[in-house]
């Protein structure tokens, strides 16, 4: 069975609900698409933050022919504190905030933000210094985010 674009996006919503529901935080989803799909809340600290969740079901071939990467678009308008990045085949989620985007973003096109990574550790290092490995962006992995996620 294949997945809609919808279903693969509302199952990143719900991993990402499940993982932060694990670290203890409660979040709720938004009924309309306004840039934020999750409002997550710390009932101990009393704080909330928006979080924009972006899936990918699997990886796919870099450039069409190259090796398997994750990728991702976010508009540079993203209204969302934190952007979820989404690996639904291997259930990761990577926590960026929105803030950080930008300086972490392999490419800027159209006012949107590309943002990939190489799950495969024989890609070679970008020339520019960007990260683009996967092991890379270990300290992004939501699990060793949330004691930032509502710092207030």
């Amino acid at each position: 069975m294949k997945l809609t674009t919808a279903q693969i996006g509302r199952s990143g919503e719900l991993l990402v609900q499940f993982k932060l529901l694990m670290g203890g935080i409660e979040s709720a989803p938004m009924t309309t698409d306004a840039g934020v799909d999750l409002v997550a809340f710390d009932a101990q600290r009393g704080r909330a933050t928006t979080i924009q969740v972006k899936s990918n079901l699997q990886a796919k071939p870099g450039g069409g022919k190259g090796k398997p990467h994750l990728d991702w678009w976010v508009s540079s308008d993203c209204p969302a504190d934190w952007v979820a990045f989404v690996d639904l085949e291997r259930l990761r989620v990577w926590l960026v905030k929105m803030a950080d985007v930008p300086g972490l973003a392999q490419q800027h096109p159209d006012g949107r933000y590309h943002f990939f990574m190489s799950i495969d550790p024989t890609q070679e290092v970008r020339r520019d210094g960007r990260p683009v490995h996967e092991w890379e962006f270990e300290r992004y992995v939501l699990e060793n985010r949330l004691h930032e996620l509502l710092r207030g």
